[in-house]
């Protein structure tokens, strides 16, 4: 892995080892971003998918990718079929992929190749509660995840749950990536505050792109 440090440009904030935000990084393509969003919710509808202890998850999700996240009563696995619409999900959009590749890049992960991306639509007072990113079955491949819309405090802690937290403001265009060390920090989305956004209106819009095969 490269140094993640060593640019000393102000729009790299270090978070912990391994981990980092890029500020502003995704502006310049929001504009496309949403309307790929659009296009894989149209096959792939947004919908709150129940957690396999019976509770529905305040958070709206789809998938796109060759795997995507899902849940059932037994667990959270990664499927190539979305259980609503029973067809695969669509495939990751390309403005998706070439953001995720240079944010991959910026932060040290050149090699970083996923095949599953989480569309997570924030409405207010959706939150996400502390959770580690462990149903991958290689864990050297980092996360990248990017904000859009409405601004939400992200807290990111350490290996145990009741570790001290980290609580940053996320802010429109924001990309988040960790691995290495970081890769099973704790982390999660504080419940959204009301707002209106000139392009996501009421809802946050976030990113997660994830390796979910083993390439071996």
């Amino acid at each position: 892995m490269l140094d993640l440090f060593a640019d000393s440009d102000p729009w790299h904030e270090p978070l912990a080892p391994g981990a980092l935000i890029l500020r502003r990084f995704a502006l310049a393509r929001t504009a496309a971003i949403f309307e790929a969003i659009d296009a894989v919710a149209a096959r792939s509808p947004f919908r709150h998918m129940v957690t396999p202890g019976g509770y529905t998850m305040s958070v709206a999700m789809t998938n796109c990718g060759a795997l995507g996240w899902t849940t059932n009563d037994r667990g959270y696995l990664y499927s190539p079929v979305d259980p609503l619409t029973h067809r695969r999900w669509p495939p990751i959009p390309g403005v998706f992929g070439a953001l995720c590749h240079d944010a991959a890049v910026a932060a040290g992960y050149p090699d970083f190749q996923p095949d599953a991306c989480l569309i997570n639509r924030y409405a207010p007072g959706a939150k996400l509660s502390l959770h580690q990113d462990k149903d991958e079955p290689d864990l050297r491949a980092p996360i990248v995840s990017v904000s859009l819309g409405l601004p939400a405090v992200f807290q990111f802690g350490g290996l145990r749950r009741n570790d001290p937290l980290k609580r940053l403001m996320l802010e429109h265009g924001d990309v988040v990536v960790w691995g290495g060390e970081s890769r099973l920090f704790y982390h999660g989305i504080q419940p959204l505050k009301p707002g209106v956004h000139p392009q996501a209106g009421e809802y946050r819009y976030n990113l997660t792109f994830r390796q979910a095969s083993n390439n071996e």
